[in-house]
C-alpha cells in the first residue's frame, strides 16, 4: 500500500471512528428517550447522569484504542522502514557495504529498497575496483622503479669505467658508450610506456590519424630498428608482400609504440646464443597483417590468451628479472583496437613467440 494512501486512511480513520460512536450515541438516546413512560421520569434524571458517565468511558477508550491502532499502523508502515533505511544509509556512511535490505513491497518503500541495494552493489564494485586497481598501481610503481633502477645502474657503472679510464682502448671505450646509449633508450622507452598508460587509463591518448603509405612507413621504421638491433647483436630480417601504393589509415607516433613496444618485449625474452627477429608485411585482400616474429623462449599455451590483459605476467619470478611493467602488450592491444584492428598471438614454448595484428587498408571511394 501506497504512504499516500495510509497517512489518507489513518486520518479517515481519526475522524469517522469519533462520527461513528457519536451517531451510535445518539441513537442509543433516542431509542431510550422513546421507552420512557411517565411513570420513570422520577428516575429519569439519575439514569441519564449515568448513562452519559459510561458514554464519556466508551468515548475515551474507543478514542485511545483508534489511536493506539493508527499509531501502530503508521509505525509499522512508515516508521519501522525509514529507520532501517536511515540504518542502512549510515552503514554506507562508516564504509559498509555488506548491510543488506530486502523487501517485496510495491509501495515508495520498497522503490526506495531497492534504489537502496542498487546503489550498494554499485559502490561495492567501485571499491573493490578501486582496490584492486591500487593494488596494480603499486604494482605498477614497483615494476617500473626496478626497470629504471637496472639501466640507472648499469649507465652510472660504465660512466664511471670510462672516467676511472677503465676503457683503456678505443673499442672498449666504444663497448661502454653503445652500452650506456642502450640502457638511455631502455629508460626512454620505459618513461614512455608509463605516460601512454595514464593515457589510456584516462582514455585520452592523443591521436592523429593520417593515410599514410604502410610500405614506405615501415621502411623507415626498418632503419631505426635495424640499426638498433644490430648494436644489441641480434638478427633483423624485413619483408614486404604488400603492393607498393598500399596505404592504410593510421596515427605514424601510436603505431610506432606498438612496434617498438612487441620488438622490446621479443628481445627481453630470446634466449637463444643468437637472437633473431622478423618482421613481414602480408597482403590480405581489404586489409594488411604485420606479424613480427623471435626466436625466443615462447610462451605456454594457458598464457596465451592472458599476455594483452594489463598487468599480466607469464612467470612473475623470470620476468622480475628480466624487467618489465606488465603493461606493454596491454596498450600495445588498445591502440591497435583504436585503429580499427585487431592482434593476437601464437607461439611455440621454447622455440618462439610471433605477434600477429591487423589494419584495414584505405579503399577511396
Amino acid at each position: 500500500m501506497k504512504i499516500r494512501t495510509k497517512i489518507i486512511i489513518a486520518c479517515i480513520l481519526s475522524i469517522v471512528m469519533p462520527l461513528i460512536f457519536m451517531v451510535l450515541a445518539f441513537l442509543g438516546i433516542g431509542r431510550f428517550l422513546g421507552a420512557i413512560t411517565p411513570e420513570m421520569r422520577f428516575t429519569f434524571d439519575q439514569l441519564t447522569k449515568h448513562w452519559l458517565i459510561d458514554l464519556s468511558i466508551a468515548g475515551v477508550v474507543i478514542l485511545i484504542a483508534t489511536g493506539l491502532l493508527i499509531s501502530g499502523w503508521l509505525h509499522r508502515g512508515i516508521y519501522e522502514p525509514v529507520s532501517k533505511l536511515n540504518e542502512a544509509m549510515g552503514k554506507i556512511r562508516e564504509g559498509d557495504y555488506s548491510y543488506v535490505l530486502e523487501t517485496d513491497a510495491e509501495n515508495e518503500f520498497g522503490d526506495l529498497y531497492r534504489s537502496y541495494e542498487d546503489m550498494r552493489m554499485q559502490l561495492k564494485e567501485n571499491c573493490e575496483e578501486r582496490a584492486r586497481q591500487e593494488l596494480k598501481n603499486r604494482e605498477l610503481i614497483s615494476n617500473i622503479s626496478h626497470d629504471l633502477k637496472t639501466p640507472i645502474t648499469a649507465i652510472k657503472g660504465y660512466a664511471e669505467g670510462i672516467m676511472d679510464g677503465v676503457a683503456t682502448t678505443p673499442e672498449k671505450t666504444e663497448k661502454y658508450v653503445r652500452t650506456i646509449y642502450n640502457k638511455a633508450i631502455d629508460m626512454d622507452r620505459l618513461i614512455n610506456e608509463l605516460t601512454t598508460y595514464s593515457n589510456v587509463d584516462n582514455d585520452r591518448i592523443p591521436y592523429k590519424f593520417l593515410r599514410i603509405n604502410i610500405a614506405d612507413y615501415f621502411h623507415d621504421c626498418v632503419e631505426e630498428i635495424g640499426l638498433d638491433l644490430e648494436q644489441r647483436g641480434i638478427e633483423f630480417n624485413y619483408s614486404n608482400m604488400v603492393n607498393p601504393d598500399t596505404q592504410v589509415i593510421a596515427d605514424p607516433e601510436q603505431l610506432k609504440k606498438v612496434i617498438n613496444n612487441i620488438i622490446s618485449n621479443s628481445i627481453k625474452y630470446i634466449d637463444k646464443p643468437k637472437g633473431i627477429i622478423n618482421l613481414r608485411l602480408l597482403d590480405q585482400n581489404d586489409s594488411v597483417m604485420i606479424e613480427i616474429e623471435d626466436n625466443g623462449r615462447g610462451i605456454a599455451q594457458q598464457d596465451l590468451p592472458k599476455i594483452f590483459e594489463r598487468f599480466y605476467r607469464t612467470d612473475a619470478s623470470r620476468n622480475s628479472a628480466q624487467g618489465g611493467s606488465g603493461i606493454g602488450l596491454s596498450i600495445v592491444k588498445k591502440i591497435i583496437e583504436d585503429h580499427g584492428g585487431y592482434i593476437w598471438a601464437t607461439s611455440k614454448e621454447g622455440e618462439s613467440t610471433c605477434m600477429h595484428f591487423v589494419l584495414r587498408k584505405y579503399i577511396e571511394l
